[in-house]
């Protein structure tokens, strides 16, 4: 839920982006147009995207779930780093950001390796679940309703091969889960959801500041 890596200063942010940054035009397009939105400040940062691409292409994964679509960025950027014979699950309850989504998926000409289904992102979930799916992804993505993480990761790691990846984000949530006077929801949310997966011997963590705060979890055995 922002658009640049906000822990860096930024003569190191715009080094970052001018040094490391491999962003393809289908990308930069779709960045392009959300960023005219009310709601822009929704969209993943590039360099998140590039790293979600980097996970996938070091693993070889080639099922993936998207939990929060919002106008397609980040299931674009798995799309973009899959093969063609991958699959790609992605959730959200907005016909209209989702709108914008699949034009650029099919501009992309990935929209066949993309699957999006419209509803509360926790049902689609445990439908996978109920279909007989658990342990056959290799890589989720969350960055929906705060709120939800904890059950989010839960839908996540059932449905993961051991091994697969759950990407996090917004973890360290604009710094306010190290501000112990803020108690609003949200942050109370991060906080426990951070402090759950800091004491699950289920997955390995790391936790990285790019972005609003990513966290990658690596689901160590059978969920």
């Amino acid at each position: 839920m922002t658009t640049r890596s906000m822990f860096l200063p930024d003569p190191i942010h715009a080094y970052l982006l001018e040094a490391g940054l491999r962003e393809a035009p289908a990308l930069a397009a779709l960045r392009a147009e959300t960023a005219a939105l009310p709601q822009a400040h929704y969209q993943i940062a590039p360099e998140e995207g590039q790293l979600l691409g980097f996970l996938i292409e070091t693993t070889g994964a080639r099922a993936c779930l998207d939990v929060g679509t919002f106008t397609g960025y980040s299931a674009l950027a798995m799309a973009l780093a899959v093969g063609p014979d991958a699959r790609i699950a992605t959730f959200d309850v907005s016909e209209d950001f989702t709108a914008i989504a699949r034009r650029h998926w099919a501009a992309a000409g990935v929209e066949g390796r993309i699957a999006l289904e419209l509803g509360p992102a926790l049902d689609s979930l445990r439908r996978h679940i109920d279909g007989g799916e658990a342990g056959t992804w290799d890589l989720a993505f969350i960055d929906a309703d705060k709120e939800a993480y904890g059950a989010y990761f839960e839908a996540c790691l059932a449905l993961l091969r051991p091994g697969g990846l759950i990407v996090v984000d917004n973890t360290l949530w604009r710094g306010r889960v190290a501000d112990p006077e803020d108690r609003r929801a949200k942050t109370e949310a991060m906080r426990r959801f951070n402090a759950d997966r800091h004491g699950d011997d289920r997955v390995g963590l790391l936790m990285i500041p790019i972005g609003d705060g990513v966290t990658v979890l690596r689901k160590r055995r059978a969920s």
